[in-house]
C-alpha cells in the first residue's frame, strides 16, 4: 500500500491535558504526518483559558481535530467526561474516510470511534495505556478491579492489535484473552531529554545553588504516591548534612493539597511546566528522580530523566521495570518502601561517583529507545494490521464511506 494512507485517533484525552496517552498521542500524529500519512483526532474540548504545555503536536494545523464536549470530572477536574457524541464521529469518519480507526482510550471517545469503526466497516486497532485495574486499590474500590479488567480485555478484544508499552502489560492483556497484543511506545527524545539543557541561571532562579537536586514529574494523584517520595525526603534530609538538598516537584493534581501539606520545609512546587521550553532544562538542572507510581504501563517521565542523564530512584513495577536496571540506572527499592526509598535518596546526595555512573548509565538506557525509531515501528505495524484487510482497505480508497447510512 503506497498511496497515501489515513488514520483516525480517538482518545479522552489530548493537549492541552498533560499526561503521557496526550504525549504519546500527540507524538504519534505528528510522527505519521511526516511519514507521509494524513491524521485526524477526535478528543474532548478544553477550556480555552487552559494553557497548552505541548509542542509534540507542533504540526496541528495539518490536522484535523474533532472536539467532542465535555465536562470536568467532579473529583478529578483535569479528568474529561465527554458526551457520547456518536454522529459527530461518524460525520468525520465519512468525511475523512481512515483507513484505519485507532481508540487511544477505553472510555467514552474511544469506544465510540470502535463503534463507528464497526458501523462503517473500517479495521480498528487500540492502546493500552493504563492500567485502571490496579487504580481502583488506590481509590478505595478494589473490589472492582476484576470488573474493570474484563471491560478493558472486552474492549481491546475488538481491536485486530493491541499496542501498549510494557512487557507486563502485555501479558496481563493475553491473560485476558485479548490476541494480538505489541509492544510498542517505550520511547523518548534523546535531544528534547538531554545532559546538555542543564541551567545554570534556572537553578539561581530556583536558588537552588549547590544543593544535590531530587525531582519528581507527573501528576499528583492518588495512583502516583507522590505522598511516598515527600515523606521518605523527609526522612533522608534528617540524616544529611543540613540544607544541603532541595526536592523540586512539577506537576498538579487532587492530591497536591494533600502533599504541599506532608512536603517538609524547602521542597519546591512547580505546577506543570512546558514540555519542550521549560521541563527539559528543568530535568537536565536536577540530580536525580523519583517515582513511586506501581501502576505504570510504562512510565514515560523515568525515561525522560534517564534521558538527562539522572538516575532514577523508582520501585521496579509495571512498565517501570522494564527500563530501570539497579545499579546501572538508578537504585530499585522494594514497592511502598519508605525507608528504603530515604535510603537510596540519602546515598546518592552522598556518594557523587555513584552517581555519575549511575547518571551516565541512565542516558545509556535512553539512547536505545529514540522515538524515530518507535514511529517507524508504528508506520510499519499499521501497514502489517491493513495488509490482511485489503477488502476494507479498497472499499474506502474506491467507493469512500459516504454511501453509508445511519445505523
Amino acid at each position: 500500500m503506497t498511496f497515501p494512507m489515513r488514520v483516525l485517533f480517538c482518545t479522552d484525552t489530548y493537549p492541552p491535558q498533560v499526561n503521557g496517552v496526550s504525549v504519546v498521542t500527540a507524538l504519534s500524529a505528528a510522527g505519521l504526518l511526516a511519514r507521509g500519512w494524513e491524521c485526524a483526532v477526535v478528543a474532548p474540548s478544553y477550556p480555552a483559558e487552559e494553557t497548552d504545555v505541548f509542542t509534540e503536536h507542533a504540526r496541528k494545523g495539518q490536522l484535523q481535530v474533532l472536539s467532542i464536549p465535555s465536562l470536568p470530572f467532579p473529583w478529578y477536574r483535569d479528568i474529561r467526561l465527554s458526551a457520547p457524541s456518536y454522529l459527530s464521529v461518524l460525520r468525520l469518519a465519512r468525511r475523512f474516510r481512515p483507513h484505519l480507526i485507532h481508540s487511544e482510550t477505553e472510555f467514552v471517545i474511544g469506544r465510540m470511534g470502535q463503534i463507528v469503526g464497526a458501523t462503517l466497516g473500517i479495521p480498528r486497532v487500540s492502546s493500552y495505556h493504563t492500567d485502571f485495574s490496579r487504580y481502583t486499590a488506590e481509590y478505595g474500590v478494589g473490589w472492582l478491579r476484576k470488573p474493570v479488567m474484563s471491560y478493558i480485555a472486552r474492549f481491546h478484544r475488538r481491536s485486530l492489535r493491541t499496542y501498549t508499552p510494557s512487557g507486563p502489560s502485555r501479558e496481563d492483556l493475553l491473560k485476558n484473552g485479548v490476541r494480538d497484543v505489541e509492544v510498542w511506545g517505550r520511547g523518548v527524545d534523546i535531544n528534547v531529554y538531554s545532559p546538555k539543557h542543564r541551567s545554570p541561571s534556572l537553578r539561581e532562579r530556583l536558588q537552588l545553588g549547590d544543593r544535590f537536586t531530587f525531582l519528581y514529574v507527573g501528576r499528583l494523584a492518588n495512583e502516583k504516591n507522590a505522598e511516598l517520595i515527600v515523606e521518605a525526603y523527609a526522612r533522608a534530609i534528617t540524616t544529611l548534612p543540613p540544607d544541603s538538598t532541595r526536592l523540586v516537584i512539577a506537576g498538579a493534581g487532587p492530591k497536591e493539597a494533600a502533599v504541599r501539606a506532608a512536603a517538609p520545609e524547602g521542597v519546591i512546587f512547580l505546577g506543570y511546566l512546558d514540555r519542550h521550553t521549560e521541563l527539559p532544562a528543568l530535568y537536565a538542572s536536577s540530580n536525580a528522580f523519583l517515582f513511586a507510581s506501581l501502576t505504570e504501563t510504562l512510565g514515560l517521565v523515568v525515561l525522560e530523566a534517564m534521558a538527562s542523564g539522572l538516575p532514577v530512584i523508582a520501585a521496579p513495577a509495571g512498565g517501570v521495570a522494564d527500563h530501570l536496571r539497579d545499579g546501572i540506572n538508578g537504585i530499585a527499592y522494594p514497592p511502598n518502601d519508605v525507608e528504603q526509598m530515604a535510603a537510596a535518596i540519602v546515598s546518592l546526595a552522598t556518594d557523587p561517583e555513584r552517581t555519575k555512573r549511575l547518571s551516565e548509565g541512565a542516558r545509556r538506557t535512553a539512547e536505545a529507545l529514540s522515538w524515530d525509531h518507535e514511529l517507524d515501528r508504528l508506520d510499519i505495524s499499521y501497514r502489517e494490521v491493513l495488509s490482511g484487510q485489503e477488502r476494507a482497505v479498497e472499499r474506502v480508497v474506491r467507493v469512500g464511506l459516504t454511501e453509508v447510512r445511519d445505523e
